[in-house]
């Protein structure tokens, strides 16, 4: 169970990874899109070289457990929180079990509920274990409708596989850059609402390149897949060529009153893996998702690496804090930023906690990450992080301007954009929101110098205020002091392409 957990965490499967480089190959050398994909197989490489988190939310470990008749479940399910446990202590998976009442971390991702086991009984003779580690920022972009309906920019869905059709392309289109796109999604028609997701969360444990057995879905999944790429929302929500990786239906019956279409999203960084064991003595028999050939990431970044120096349209600023608002307002969306020197993380604990307390330092000037990292200490009892990409910003949108104007913050860091009321306090304050590359923790950890200090530390590792210093730690402008969001324009420009989907393609 631990090599399990070890290896979902920090290596994704062959069959994720052939789609990662189709995407690669397929984008346009020099955007934003290709530099993101670069960051992304770099993190791919270091991940695995480290044996480290891929991404530092290693989400809410959820097992699919097959035994067969005799196999006592309840040895399996001790066995797996051990492990569990263990691995979240070896800083292999971050501390994310918290109390739903009282806020607090448990540490070691025990809780109840968590981890997630559920059991099947079968006939054959041995073991399967399926393991997902979904984050947080690709689980919030989850998606459930109730047929009919009407969405946005096609009109009314019905009760047949056109209705369904337009469901799955409207929760594409939903999810943005929020999910850390280019991403995969599953789905699940029919059953009830709690059926309808552990259907749709069931169909990513099946690999991305089978085929259907059912036609119709068959034609359904291909359909999202040449269709979806056209909506232009691109990898982060950055515009591009790829915005779905892969698309996998399942069906179940339902009653007459109720018609749902569950959709469950995945980001790139695709954690699922699984593993035939023996039944008496625990050991691996086998490895799921090993089938096809790899891909060498190396090699294709050093193909790459000239045309992306050669042809990037955007200049690039170094900031070092504390920063100016004039620094600030010349900044523009588009540009790339490399920061050097302080930066300071701040989640949703301590957004809501600076809401109505003084900071624990002067943020005059300074850049606060959004971020939860996976932290270790070394042999002399010194705090270092393991992983560090950013985490979800809109989460943040009911307090961040505020929280700028009060402490004199001039930039936040995150993914996927924030909202109208951040975007209008920017420009009275004079700030700008910058987009790192989510899921891209073992590339920003390296980017990390050393951790200066930590406040906050009862919120929890992922929820405190980690004083980082960093060198050369890359994002994108993406709303500036002007009044421009990058994310506003994809979202205009997606909806509009999204519309040309709105007539019948399936009788």
């Amino acid at each position: 169970m631990y090599n399990l957990i070890v290896e979902t965490s920090t290596k994704l499967p062959k069959d994720v990874r052939r789609a990662i480089m189709k995407a690669k190959l397929s984008e346009n050398a020099g955007t934003r899109a290709a530099m993101s994909l670069d960051t992304i197989s770099n993190n791919i490489i270091m991940a695995e070289e480290n044996v480290s988190p891929i991404c530092q939310d290693t989400g809410l470990p959820t097992f699919k457990v097959k035994t067969p008749v005799g196999v006592n479940q309840l040895v399996i399910k001790d066995t797996i929180r051990k492990a569990i446990a263990a691995a979240t202590k070896d800083a292999k998976l971050r501390p994310n079990s918290v109390d739903s009442i009282t806020g607090a971390n448990s540490g070691d991702n025990l809780g109840e509920g968590i981890p997630v086991v559920k059991f099947e009984q079968w006939e054959k003779d041995y073991i399967d274990v399926r393991l997902i580690l979904k984050g947080g920022g690709c689980e919030n972009k989850n998606i459930q409708y109730s047929l009919p309906c009407e969405l946005e920019g096609l009109g009314r869905a019905g009760r047949d596989l056109d209705g369904i059709r337009k469901c799955i392309m409207h929760s594409v289109y939903q999810a943005q850059g929020q999910g850390c796109s280019a991403g995969f999604i599953g789905v699940g028609i029919g059953g009830d609402r709690t059926l309808g997701y552990e259907l749709a969360k069931e169909q990513l444990f099946r690999n991305c390149d089978d085929v259907n057995p059912n036609e119709n879905l068959r034609k359904l999944e291909e359909y999202v897949m040449d269709n979806a790429n056209e909506l232009g929302i691109g990898t982060m929500g950055f515009g591009g060529e790829t915005t779905l990786l892969g698309c996998k239906v399942g069906v179940a019956h339902r009653i007459p009153a109720s018609f749902y279409v569950s959709v469950a999203y995945n980001c790139w960084a695709f954690r699922r893996q699984g593993v035939k064991l023996n039944p008496e003595t625990g050991e691996i028999q086998e490895w799921h998702y090993t089938e096809g050939e790899d891909v060498d990431f190396a090699k294709a970044l050093e193909e790459v690496a000239s045309a992306a120096e050669t042809d990037m349209d955007s200049r690039e600023v170094t900031l070092t804090a504390p920063i100016t608002e004039e620094q600030i307002r010349s900044l523009k969306v588009g540009d790339v930023v490399n920061i050097t020197g302080m930066m300071y993380t701040g989640r949703d604990a301590i957004h809501h906690h600076l809401m109505e307390h003084d900071a624990p330092l002067d943020l005059n000037g300074q850049i606060v990450y959004h971020c939860g990292p996976v932290m270790a200490k070394d042999e002399d009892g010194n705090w270092v992080v393991k992983a560090a990409g950013p985490t979800t910003s809109i989460r943040e949108e009911p307090y961040q301007g505020d929280i700028m104007k009060k402490f004199g913050i001039r930039a936040v860091m995150g993914k996927g954009g924030m909202g109208p009321k951040t975007l209008k306090a920017l420009g009275e304050h004079g700030g700008v929101y910058l987009n790192a590359i989510g899921g891209a923790a073992q590339y920003y950890a390296d980017c990390i110098e050393s951790v200066e200090g930590v406040d906050l530390l009862e919120f929890g590792v992922p929820e405190a205020m980690w004083h980082l210093k960093v060198k050369d730690f890359k994002a994108v402008v993406t709303m500036d002091s002007h009044g421009n969001s990058l994310h506003k324009d994809v979202e205009k420009t997606s909806l509009e392409k999204l519309a040309q989907f709105k007539e019948k393609v399936f009788n």
